[in-house]
């Protein structure tokens, strides 16, 4: 028992000078293990006001489009313009051949010239014919009274009487020429107007003013009246429409708009979305796609220097109200994980928390976050890589983030 009361009495120092030792050495090794601060780049969430706008993809299509086509047969002589070139309403574009049409309106003027003298011929039979009527009419008076005092026999006097039958049938008959003759003049007029107009149809012009497409027909070949291909066709593209779809929650306050004020429309193409041009909706349609949900609107653009083009895929933004507290932080800030978008929140102690957020859309490199960060929040904009839950940060100056990349 002494042995081990002596052995019990020798260890307890020797355990205090361990706890002691261990005890000097676990803040130093504490110290070591921890990791040293994340270099990291911040800035702050903020507060501002910003056009609520939907934004969506449409195509362009032109004002006006116009298959340009002959209205007469005949050889194309010569193309006034050059394909591809813009051309004014009014310019000549081709030139068909119009000797036959010149003879036309040559054979319908002779025609016309013949039944006007016909006209004068029986308008003189008539007159001659008139002065018979009256004669034979009162020579049969005469012979009826003489028939009542028995002066002449009624053969005599109903000879006199078919005469003057006769002649009366005679100025009808001639009245009768004069209103074909007539009618033939007017028949005529009518072919020397149409062959006039053929011949203005040999001078084609264009209908409206725009940009030319390919030429269809070239010039020598014989083209026909109204034939199944344009010569040639022209879209105006001063102004320009634009075509687009906007969900159905936004058509009361698009109908809104559109009636009381003029609905403004922001168009860029997607090669270049910082160029972009206003215009103003010109038709809402009357019914919503039960498809899709969502209600065909068109836009109108000036498009004065030809900026947008038919066909093309644009941006398209509509401006419906404003958001008076809108809470946004920069576009960098704003991650993608497993639970969705999320960003790095700086709590007081200097460490990070991941919060997930709800985002709107994008303004200039700038994002709306519409839940999940407040006004004045620090969030991390840089340095990302390197960060999770609970990792200490170290504010610097992006430049010297991308220096340690490097």
């Amino acid at each position: 028992m002494l042995l081990s009361s002596l052995l019990t009495q020798s260890a307890v120092p020797a355990v205090c000078l361990a706890l002691l030792l261990s005890g000097c050495k676990n803040p130093q090794a504490a110290e070591r293990s921890a990791p040293p601060p994340v270099p990291v780049s911040l800035a702050s969430a903020t507060q501002e006001s910003l056009p609520i706008e939907v934004a969506v993809v449409g195509t362009v299509d032109a004002s006006a489009v116009v298959q340009v086509k002959s209205q007469i047969a005949g050889e194309l002589l010569r193309v006034n313009f050059r394909e591809g070139n813009d051309v004014d309403k009014g310019a000549l574009l081709f030139e068909i051949d119009s000797r036959p049409y010149q003879q036309a309106v040559r054979q319908a003027e002779s025609a016309l010239t013949k039944d006007r003298a016909q006209l004068r011929q029986a308008e003189a039979v008539l007159a001659r014919d008139e002065a018979d009527l009256k004669n034979a009419e009162a020579e049969a008076g005469r012979y009826t009274t003489m028939l009542k005092e028995a002066l002449t026999s009624r053969s005599q006097q109903e000879q006199v009487k078919t005469r003057a039958d006769v002649a009366r049938e005679t100025v009808r008959a001639d009245q009768a020429a004069i209103e074909s003759s007539r009618a033939a003049i007017q028949s005529d007029l009518a072919a020397v107007d149409r062959a006039k107009l053929d011949i203005s149809y040999c001078s084609i012009y264009a209908p409206i003013s725009g940009r030319t497409g390919n030429l269809l027909v070239s010039a020598g070949n014989l083209v026909k009246a109204n034939g199944d291909n344009a010569l040639v066709i022209i879209h105006q593209v001063s102004p320009i429409y634009v075509n687009f779809n906007v969900p159905e929650q936004h058509l009361r306050a698009v109908r809104q708009l559109a009636s009381q004020q003029g609905l403004i429309v922001r168009v860029s193409p997607k090669d270049d979305p910082s160029r972009s041009v206003t215009g103003r909706i010109r038709v809402v349609d009357n019914t919503v796609d039960s498809q899709t949900g969502t209600i065909h609107v068109k836009g109108e653009l000036p498009n004065r220097d030809a900026f947008f083009w038919p066909g093309q895929f644009v941006n398209v933004a509509i401006t419906l109200g404003m958001n008076q507290n809108a809470t946004v932080v920069p576009a960098e800030a704003v991650q993608s994980g497993q639970d969705g978008q999320f960003v790095y929140i700086v709590k007081p102690d200097k460490t990070v928390e991941p919060r997930v957020v709800q985002t709107g859309r994008a303004i200039d490199r700038r994002i709306i976050i519409q839940k999940g960060v407040a006004p004045g929040d620090s969030v991390v904009i840089d340095g990302h890589l390197r960060l999770f839950p609970g990792a200490r940060i170290q504010p610097v100056d992006p430049a010297k983030i991308q220096g340690t990349k490097l």
